[in-house]
């Protein structure tokens, strides 16, 4: 008797779940028609999606080129400045060395003491010159 409570327990319970099963398959049922407008849904909202994101990268790849294109100005900028700043720095300290490499030259006594210096120097050039022209000169005609 015990057997017989048990089946018939377990049978109600087996075609009760049957019958849940079978009603639950026939409420997601779709018609064709729901079948297309559903898929035209999800076509829809992906096309969305991807609109969005199209925009939300062009927006940041713009943003990003603006921001850097902004550095690369100011740091042309700022590097022209200092490359203006060197040159002009580098003139002066060259008028400057000229100016002192001049004085030098000079010295206390003025031109006249270089254009002396000068004469001297010419001098002795053209003495040292003549004296090798005339060794020359007897070597030449004693190696014949």
């Amino acid at each position: 008797m015990t057997k017989l409570r048990f089946l018939s327990r377990f049978a109600s319970v087996v075609v009760a779940s049957g019958i849940a099963l079978t009603s639950g398959s026939f409420v997601y049922a779709q018609t064709a028609g729901q079948d297309l407008h559903q898929a035209g849904t999800d076509t829809k909202d992906a096309a969305k999606d991807t609109g969005r994101g199209v925009k939300k990268g062009t927006t940041k790849a713009y943003h990003s080129t603006a921001h850097h294109t902004a550095n690369a100005a100011d740091k042309t900028k700022e590097t022209t400045t200092k490359g203006y700043d060197r040159s002009k720095e580098g003139v002066t300290k060259g008028l400057d060395r000229t100016k002192e490499g001049t004085k030098h030259l000079v010295g206390a006594q003025g031109q006249h003491s270089t254009k002396a210096k000068d004469r001297v120097k010419e001098s002795r050039q053209k003495a040292h010159d003549t004296t090798k022209e005339d060794t020359q000169k007897i070597q030449d005609t004693t190696s014949r």
